[in-house]
């Protein structure tokens, strides 16, 4: 083998090691990443619209927040590539369901991915909203936007959505969402006792 030829498979070697530790390293950094932000205690909710065929689609979702209050907007954050992101910006309105303690049920239909989401979603106390969008019975509160505007996120859409109608049930507990597991908020005074 000439110099020549070895320097070629010497420099084709370390660019593929090069790669190889580049994409180690890559997923490494989302592993600390979602383990890092799946530190931080969130609410979970269930984001729905009807599709083009009138069926309800959605996501779970913990990437929600409040934006403003006049006008009443929120924000929701559906990954570009999920089953539901054409669904959710698409529809004229959708809605955000802050799920209760208790419904872990309805947050794993809406989590999972093709005819076993269309079936767990089928099974579920689904109704229409005022707007038409469709609503989860047993929310701790219900949103109805209509769409607002859409920003892009890296590999998320940011939707902002303006709120038509709310419900809202305090007599329910909301579910909270912390290190991959789901457990129910406690009040001041259940956490002092």
């Amino acid at each position: 083998m000439s110099q020549a030829n070895t320097e070629t498979t010497v420099t084709e070697t370390t660019a593929t090691q090069t790669a190889a530790t580049s994409a180690e390293q890559q997923e490494a950094m989302q592993a600390l990443y979602k383990r890092t932000l799946g530190s931080f205690p969130t609410g979970v909710t269930v984001v729905m619209a009807h599709d083009e065929d009138g069926q309800v689609n959605g996501l779970t979702a913990s990437a929600f927040t409040a934006l403003s209050m006049d006008p009443p907007l929120v924000l929701v954050c559906p990954q570009y590539n999920s089953e539901s992101y054409r669904t959710l910006t698409s529809a004229s309105h959708f809605s955000i369901n802050i799920l209760a303690d208790g419904q872990a049920t309805e947050a794993f239909a809406f989590a999972k991915k093709g005819d076993a989401k269309r079936d767990a979603i089928s099974a579920l106390d689904i109704t229409s909203g005022a707007s038409g969008a469709p609503v989860l019975a047993g929310a701790v509160a219900t949103m109805e936007c209509s769409h607002w505007h859409e920003y892009e996120g890296g590999d998320h859409a940011i939707l902002i959505g303006r709120i038509e109608h709310m419900h809202c049930n305090d007599e329910q507990t909301p579910m909270v969402y912390c290190r991959g597991a789901f457990s129910a908020l406690h009040t001041p005074e259940e956490a002092m006792a």
